[in-house]
Formats: C-alpha cells, structure tokens, sequence
C-alpha cells in the first residue's frame, strides 16, 4: 500500500508563487500514476495535473498550463507541484493522489489513494 502526505501550501499574494510536496511511503513508488487534484470552496474536485510513473507522460487541465509544473523524483518518493504567476480562482485545497493502474489521469475516481490536503489560499 502507499500513504500519502501533503505540504507546502499557504497564503500567497496574486502573482506569487507556491510549491507544494507529496511524500509517499510504501512499495513500488515508481510504479504509480500520480496526480494533482483541488477542491475549491463551494465547488466539486478538479483535475490540476498528472504524472506517469516514470515521468514521461504529463498531462495539465487548460486552467494551469503555462503556470503549474508537476514533477517526481522516484528516488524520493516524492512529487511536486510549481504553482507559479498564482490567482484568485487558484484558492482550493490540493490533493496528491495516486492510481494503481489502467489509468485515466483526469478522471478521479482512478485514484485509489488520497492524501489529506493543504490549503492555498491566494489573495488579490
């Protein structure tokens, strides 16, 4: 099984930056699809970004192309989110996830293992 944990968020000017971490624990780390997801107040859980086990598929939901990059470092066994020029509608709690396999990575319900959040609150 694998666990994961959150951090790194905070509270950011618009336009500032955020970086935030996810530091899995269990076997077979390399061997998992991971992924972004945010839960914005008062709206359904997102789709932010997506990483394949060893890195060489990635995927972005339009909102965050051109800002955000997602990255792992499989020797770790952790992943990161670069939240860079951050906005308003940014503010949500970000979720770290994992997938075990035949993988659609926008799709939530293909993640089986869920971290427990950190909030980004990003004021204007």
């Amino acid at each position: 099984q694998v666990q994961l944990v959150e951090s790194g968020g905070g509270l950011v000017q618009a336009g500032g930056s955020l970086k935030l971490s996810c530091a899995a624990s269990g076997r077979s780390f390399s061997s998992y699809p991971m992924g972004w997801f945010r839960h914005p107040p008062g709206k359904e859980r997102e789709f932010v970004a997506a990483i394949s086990g060893n890195g060489g598929f990635i995927a972005y939901a339009d909102s965050v192309k051109d800002r955000f990059t997602i990255s792992r470092d499989n020797a770790k066994n952790t992943m990161a989110l670069q939240m860079n020029s951050l906005k308003p509608q940014d503010t949500a709690v970000y979720y770290c996830a994992a997938a075990p396999g035949g993988w659609s990575p926008r799709r939530p319900e293909w993640y089986n293992t869920w971290g427990q959040g950190t909030q980004v609150t990003v004021s204007s």
